[in-house]
C-alpha cells in the first residue's frame, strides 16, 4: 500500500530524509573545503603579522608571504591572558613585538595585530584581521587609509593613542598620539581604541620580560 502524499505520516518521513540528506552533503563539502579555508585563515593571519612588522604589503607577492613570515618572524608564547598570539621579527637591526588581540566591537569581535617597539612606545604598524562592523560606516577600520595612520605613531604616557574624530581622512601627525575615527561610527572607533590600548599593553609586558 502506497502512502499518501498528503499525509502527516509522508511529510515527516520526506522532511527528515531531506535533511539527512542536506546534512550529509554539507559534511562531506566541509571536509572537502576544510584543508583550503585553513590554508586562506593561515595565509590571512601570517601576512597581517608580516605587514604590521612592515615586512609585507599589498605588492608581496602571495607566493612569498610563508617564506618571509618562516625567515623573518618568530612566534613567542602569549603571557597576556589579552593576547592570543605572540611575534617578534628584528628589523634593521632592531628588535620588535607584535601580538594577536581579539576585543569586543559593536556587532561583534575584532581581532587584529599590533607591532610595537618592546617599551610600547611607538606602533609600528597596525593591521584589522577580523571584524563584523557595519559595512560602510564601522567596517571601513579594515581600510588602509585607516590602519596606515597608526604607522610610527607615538604612544601618549598613559599607554594610548586616542582615535577621535577629526577630519576622516587620516591624521599626518605620528607626534600627536592621535588618529582620525570613522566618520559616523564613533562607537567603532571607541572600541578600537580600547584594543589598542590593550594591545600596547600586552607589548609593553611581553618586552618587559624578555
Amino acid at each position: 500500500m502506497k502512502p499518501k502524499k498528503d499525509s502527516l505520516g509522508y511529510v515527516v518521513v520526506f522532511t527528515f530524509i531531506v535533511c539527512v540528506a542536506f546534512v550529509l552533503l554539507l559534511s562531506v563539502a566541509n571536509q572537502v573545503t576544510l584543508p583550503r579555508v585553513e590554508a586562506n585563515q593561515n595565509y590571512a593571519s601570517h601576512y597581517a603579522v608580516l605587514a604590521a612588522f612592515g615586512l609585507a604589503d599589498s605588492s608581496t607577492a602571495k607566493s612569498e608571504i610563508e617564506e618571509l613570515y618562516l625567515s623573518k618572524v618568530k612566534e613567542l608564547p602569549a603571557r597576556p591572558i589579552s593576547a592570543a598570539s605572540a611575534y617578534s621579527a628584528e628589523i634593521d637591526g632592531t628588535p620588535y613585538l607584535a601580538v594577536k588581540i581579539t576585543n569586543p566591537g559593536l556587532w561583534g569581535p575584532i581581532t587584529a595585530i599590533l607591532a610595537a617597539d618592546p617599551p610600547a612606545e611607538r606602533i609600528l604598524g597596525f593591521e584589522i584581521l577580523e571584524q563584523q562592523e557595519t559595512p560602510g560606516l564601522g567596517g571601513r577600520i579594515g581600510e588602509a587609509w585607516f590602519t596606515e595612520q597608526f604607522k610610527g605613531e607615538k604612544v601618549s604616557a598613559e599607554g594610548r593613542v586616542i582615535v577621535a574624530q577629526g577630519t576622516g581622512k587620516g591624521d599626518p601627525d605620528p607626534e600627536n598620539s592621535r588618529v582620525d575615527a570613522v566618520t559616523g561610527a564613533s562607537r567603532t572607533s571607541d572600541f578600537v581604541q580600547i584594543l589598542v590600548a590593550k594591545a600596547l599593553a600586552a607589548v609593553k609586558e611581553i618586552g618587559g620580560s624578555l
